[in-house]
């Protein structure tokens, strides 16, 4: 095992070298460590801090998110610490009218899985980071604080002090990415502003186990009341959550202390029932950074974006944006494409992101409405018609890897096979090249050498869910991303060769994996 690795509290030797140094180790560096862990890169995560934030914050994943824990091999372990969700999330008036509602299945939704999970964000943590002690070319220093981060030709240099004895040593990387959080370091070197989205507003959040059975609600509500905008979500079966909005000149401190937060959610629980486990304040932010790489630097998570909580989508987006950069990474990293790849990781995930920060910012006005007479106005437009329900935007990335008209550029379902196997058990973590046999041989050679050089899964013929779409959608031939989105369809071998020319591959080192089968 190398010096340091994993847990170790030593600090590391002087400018020794790693494929990718990772700054943060919430969800997304974790996430993120694993990716790059299992494609076999060299990897270095620094944490000032000593181990997982111990009280909740995070408390739902969808199930894209669920299907790239699936994987990092990782469906058994994130799976019993996480429910998937029953029947959505309501949107319910001061009448107790429901007004519109999210919806979703516990069954197997579009991604293979169900289409939201609820969860305790420590124990998760506590899966990716036990997941990262599979690879021994993955070390993790806790308790280490990167202070400054400068660049040359070869990489970056990033002085890295040992908090636990004061020791700073040099570590050299290829690539830094900041996983850093809302205040993060790496952002500030790297002189990324943030772009304002409209909406911060400050919310207490109370969260309580439960000492007995109780009444509540198996779904999350959101209590679109203009006396007092409110959220209660259910997270476990012994774990709730609420969120409640600040009015106009309220103390944060006031309205935190266990009398005053009882007396706010006294019709639901009370100690009783539950005890509080955590109550502060929090201001909800929608803001977006202005360049995610600079040179050999990167931003992931909290520290490219925020979201309001109002979808759910905040660890979410983290999660998408390292599964769309690990694949990235490791291509550059091998040699196989150019530097320039890394290019479209900032124009694919931004527009991506962004389309879920509007609309969580468009249901923020929905429920943080404390006018009676908006209010009122509001609830008419949504009595005249039956609840509206809508699921989770499915936006196309932006320009990048990826050509045609959609569904080019989305995610794509996970399908069945003719065998009878999900569609990501069959390709596992590489491009995907699937299509009719005939087609397939039909291309040129120089075409089966570029899916060669991706370390391509060709797969002919898949019958089952996945044919029936095909022959729907008149695709004789897709080639899909190892995050699992869509390069483009073809209807003939000319088009296959004209979509193949658009991987991002150098004509260096044919035949060479991308990326790792799953653990």
């Amino acid at each position: 095992m190398p010096e340091s690795a994993h847990h170790a509290s030593g600090a590391p030797s002087a400018r020794r070298r790693c494929d990718v140094a990772i700054v943060g180790y919430g969800p997304a560096g974790a996430a993120l460590a694993n990716l790059l862990g299992q494609a076999g890169l060299s990897v270095m995560v620094f944490e000032r801090e000593a181990g997982v934030y111990p009280l909740p914050r995070a408390i739902h994943f969808d199930g894209e998110v669920m299907r790239i824990f699936h994987s990092m091999g990782l469906a058994e372990e994130v799976g019993a610490v996480s429910r998937p969700g029953l029947t959505g999330m309501h949107f319910v008036n001061a009448a107790g009218e429901t007004l519109l509602v999210r919806g979703g299945t516990a069954q197997r939704g579009m991604h293979g899985v169900a289409s939201n999970y609820y969860f305790h964000q420590p124990e998760l943590e506590a899966v990716l980071r036990s997941a990262v002690e599979r690879f021994p070319n993955v070390e993790v220093h806790l308790r280490h604080e990167v202070t400054a981060i400068t660049e040359n030709a070869a990489g970056a240099l990033l002085q890295v002090n040992n908090l636990a004895d004061g020791d700073t040593r040099a570590v050299e990387a290829g690539y830094v990415v900041g996983c850093d959080g809302a205040r993060s370091l790496v952002r500030r070197l790297m002189g990324s502003s943030m772009t304002d989205l409209g909406l911060h507003q400050s919310w207490l959040v109370f969260d309580v186990m439960l000492k007995r059975q109780v009444d509540l609600p198996e779904y999350t509500v959101q209590h679109c009341d203009p006396a007092r905008p409110m959220t209660a979500c259910y997270v476990t079966a012994t774990r709730r959550r609420w969120e409640i909005m600040l009015l106009p000149g309220e103390d944060p401190t006031e309205i935190s202390r266990p009398e005053k937060v009882w007396s706010l959610v006294s019709r639901w629980v009370t100690p009783e029932d539950a005890d509080l486990e955590r109550a502060a304040v929090y201001t909800f932010h929608s803001v977006i950074a202005e360049g995610w790489r600079r040179g050999r630097l990167l931003l992931a998570g909290d520290s490219a974006h925020q979201t309001p909580p109002f979808l759910g989508q905040g660890m979410c987006a983290g999660i998408r944006d390292v599964a769309n950069l690990a694949w990235k990474l490791v291509m550059v990293t091998r040699g196989l494409a150019d530097d320039a790849l890394l290019e479209t990781y900032e124009s694919e995930r931004k527009p991506h992101v962004r389309a879920f920060i509007d609309l969580a910012v468009r249901l923020g006005d929905i429920i943080q409405t404390t006018d009676r007479v908006v209010a009122a106005e509001r609830d008419r437009r949504f009595r005249d018609s039956e609840p509206e329900i809508f699921v989770y935007p499915t936006p196309l990335l932006g320009p990048g890897v990826h050509r045609g008209e959609a569904p080019a550029g989305g995610v794509f379902w996970q399908p069945a096979l003719a065998d009878g196997r999900l569609l990501d058990a069959a390709i596992g973590l590489n491009f995907a090249v699937i299509g009719e046999r005939a087609l397939l041989e039909a291309v040129h050679e120089g075409t089966r050498a570029l899916w060669r050089a991706v370390g391509a899964t060709v797969l002919s013929d898949p019958g089952g869910e996945l044919g029936e779409w095909m022959h729907v959608n008149k695709a004789r031939a897709l080639i899909l991303r190892p995050d699992r989105y869509l390069v483009g369809t073809a209807g003939d071998a000319a088009a296959l060769e004209s979509l193949s020319a658009a991987l991002p591959v150098t004509p260096v080192a044919a035949g060479a994996p991308v990326n790792a089968k799953p653990a």
